[in-house]
């Protein structure tokens, strides 16, 4: 005999779950106009009433913005650009988190605080000194430029150094009478604890790169050294106003992080919950 549950639904759940739909279509609308208008026509991205589903699925647009622009330069600069900040990134935040969370030395907590208070400085208002830091280095117009100011990252290490105060002293201090140094520890046992907060900080600090579009423009002006997103803002301006072909660059560009914050959706707020509540 089959015994029925019976399934107590309150009027505030399910507001909340209508508010939280109507937000996620808020949110999603967006990129679905986006990525149907790269395969409609310059006549029908026009329409009114508009056309929801595109008629046909041509890569027409695609075709006709990858001539009109160097897209796959522009791809290639943003992959280098983004694997030089995140490998620079992640090895200083490893070390500013280890040094901040076991190794002791006079004013730790003052130097951490100091850097927890530059956190509330807006990016835009150091512009101006990270400028003249890669004119006074030479890279102005390089990757380099793209490169040198995200070498580390103060969030990061906030992060990283939460997920560093949960593990045990105890184990550190045993590491310590076995002879283990203080850089063979961190590599040995330290990271590879921390593999899922690191994680984390690698896909945060990617997004972050790619999507980077204030810094490159102001820091290069070569055609051959633009960034996805630079590329994008010059397409639009030296390509004029035709928004099917604004629709397939932009769709080119979104896409790979959308595809990539699909597959590790859970593994960032994971990370950041673990590196953020712990400690």
């Amino acid at each position: 005999m089959q015994t029925k549950h019976k399934v107590n639904i309150s009027i505030s759940t399910i507001v909340i779950y209508v508010l939280l739909s109507l937000g996620a279509l808020v949110m999603v609308f967006p990129f679905y106009w986006m990525i149907t208008g790269a395969f409609k026509t310059a006549v029908q991205i026009q329409m009114f009433p508009p056309l929801w589903i595109p008629t046909s699925f041509a890569l027409d647009n695609f075709q006709t913005a990858l001539s009109m622009a160097p897209f796959a330069t522009y791809f290639m600069n943003s992959v280098i650009a983004m694997i030089g900040c995140v490998s620079c990134c992640s090895f200083t935040t490893i070390l500013g988190a280890f040094a901040f969370s076991r190794l002791d030395f006079p004013g730790k907590n003052i130097v951490f605080g100091l850097l927890l208070g530059l956190m509330m400085v807006p990016f835009e208002m150091i512009v101006i000194t990270n400028y003249r830091t890669i004119i006074d280095l030479g890279v102005y117009n390089t990757i380099f430029a793209l490169i040198v100011p995200f070498t580390s990252s103060i969030f990061y290490m906030y992060i990283l150094k939460g997920f560093f105060d949960s593990v045990p002293t105890s184990l550190y201090y045993a590491a310590k009478i076995d002879g283990c140094s203080d850089w063979k520890y961190l590599w040995k046992v330290m990271v590879p604890l921390a593999k899922p907060s690191l994680v984390t900080i690698i896909l945060l600090n990617a997004i972050a790169t790619w999507n980077s579009f204030l810094w490159p423009m102001l820091a290069v002006s070569d055609p051959s050294v633009r960034t996805l997103p630079f590329g994008l803002y010059a397409f639009v301006s030296e390509g004029g106003a035709h928004t099917e072909l604004m629709m397939a660059a932009s769709t080119m560009i979104v896409v790979p992080m959308i595809i990539l914050f699909m597959f590790a959706r859970k593994q960032i707020v994971n990370g950041v919950a673990r590196g953020g509540l712990k400690g």
